[in-house]
């Protein structure tokens, strides 16, 4: 048994102190003071324990990417970033679009993994939009089905997609790019790219095929959930769709909320991402439409690529940040401490939300639930050296920004998955 002392928690948004007792997986007893002798004891002088954070959008590489990432590296890399359930996308080799495919997968998962991981199925074949997946197959096995990294570019692939995923009760995860729109591009298309003369990609280019999907979602029942959101015009579809009672839902990452268009300084590979970054008015809309609800998670989108790929110029550099290690300090910088919202909503669109999104039985701080938690020591901080990463992947734009609000220790159903030694050293 583990007994956290002297932690603060959130009840109904303000902090109050508390101790928590652990017992194997579960978090048994939550109470103003708990004495037990058989248990570990852990003085955490006021640090505050969050319920550990579910990411529904990650990239882990592996089987087929090694060189980029690993399944070690990225779940220790979640971990310490105060993740205990993350979600890895398809894009592999082999794409588990098959059960046997899969196996490898979870396979390496549960060798080693330091978190909870529930890996999406792919919606086709290879992620070759030609060939539908065997959805029957892998539905019990996986959190949803996606292609990610890919649009569907198919509507009538789509739709049959929403049907069958409906049948099963799974979600269809859609990464919205219509092809035709794309043109090349490597940034947004808006004054930045004009002024660094890059070839740029049109907010269209997304919003159209999610306007396309919600539609779909509608003849079909499924719930459908937008992956990494980053126009104006996409949280405005997304918003009309709720309201006519479509069952969609979305996410925005990290980055699009942090950054737009003008923060990129130069012809850097660094700041290449897919979606881009955005106008200046899109990132207003992304903040508005998290704060009122039609934004309903927020997830990584964690990218890791090899220096190769990622130290070059916009237009050869592969597309992709990572930022599982720093997501929450982050956000906690730059909007929990001025005031743009609070800790209670950051940490319910990390963790919470993303539960009752999807129906998961994690995400939240209570008796006879798992003890997934992480604390925070929110007066600590630290600069963004991704040297100290424990991701193999260091291509983040961030460098040298000082963040506040860092994870000292991590537990995944009452085991350690990440802990920070300068601070607990004796555990």
């Amino acid at each position: 048994m583990l007994l956290l002392k002297n932690g603060q928690i959130l009840e109904q948004g303000v902090l109050v102190q508390k101790d928590l007792l652990i017992d194997g997986k579960k978090i048994i007893q939550i109470s103003d003071s708990i004495e037990n002798t058989e248990a570990k004891v852990l003085d955490l002088k006021g640090k505050f324990i969050s319920p550990g954070f579910i990411d529904v959008h990650v990239h882990w590489r592996e089987p087929g990417f090694e060189y980029k990432e690993t399944i070690y590296h990225a779940s220790r890399a979640a971990a310490r970033g105060g993740f205990t359930t993350a979600m890895p996308m398809p894009n592999l080799n082999p794409v588990p679009d098959c059960y046997e495919n899969l196996k490898l997968q979870l396979d390496i998962i549960e060798r080693d993994s330091v978190i909870r991981a529930i890996p999406f199925g792919a919606i086709t074949k290879g992620e070759q939009g030609k060939e539908y997946a065997d959805f029957k197959e892998l539905a019990n096995f996986v959190f949803a089905f996606s292609d990610d990294g890919r649009g569907v570019q198919d509507a009538n692939m789509m739709f049959e997609s929403m049907k069958v995923a409906a049948s099963l009760d799974k979600a269809i995860v859609a990464h919205c790019e219509d092809n035709s729109l794309i043109r090349g591009g490597c940034m947004h298309c808006g004054r930045r790219s004009r002024e660094l003369q890059l070839p740029g990609i049109p907010s269209v280019c997304e919003s159209v095929q999610i306007a396309r999907d919600v539609l779909l979602a509608e003849a079909t029942g499924c719930h459908y959930h937008v992956c990494h959101v980053s126009t104006k015009e996409s949280v405005r579809v997304v918003r009309d769709a709720k309201a006519a009672g479509i069952k969609v839902t979305c996410e925005v990452c990290p980055h699009h909320l942090l950054s737009n268009e003008m923060d990129i300084p130069e012809d850097n590979g660094m700041w290449k991402m897919n979606p881009p970054l955005r106008s200046a008015e899109d990132r207003n809309a992304l903040i508005a439409g998290l704060l009122d609800g039609t934004i309903d998670v927020i997830a990584t989108d964690h990218a890791p690529h090899a220096p190769h790929e990622k130290e070059l110029t916009m237009t050869k550099a592969a597309f992709g940040i990572v930022g599982s290690e720093t997501a929450f300090s982050q956000l906690y910088t730059k909007f929990v401490k001025p005031g743009v919202f609070s800790l209670d909503f950051l940490v319910k669109k990390m963790s919470e939300n993303v539960a009752d999104t999807f129906g998961l039985p994690y995400g939240r701080l209570k008796e006879n639930g798992f003890a997934d938690l992480v604390v925070i020591d929110l007066e600590k901080s630290m600069e963004i050296d991704p040297n100290q990463f424990l991701s193999k992947g260091r291509n983040t734009p961030y460098i040298g920004e000082k963040i506040y609000g860092i994870p000292v220790l991590t537990l995944c159903e009452g085991n350690i998955a990440y802990q920070d030694k300068e601070v607990f050293s004796d555990l």
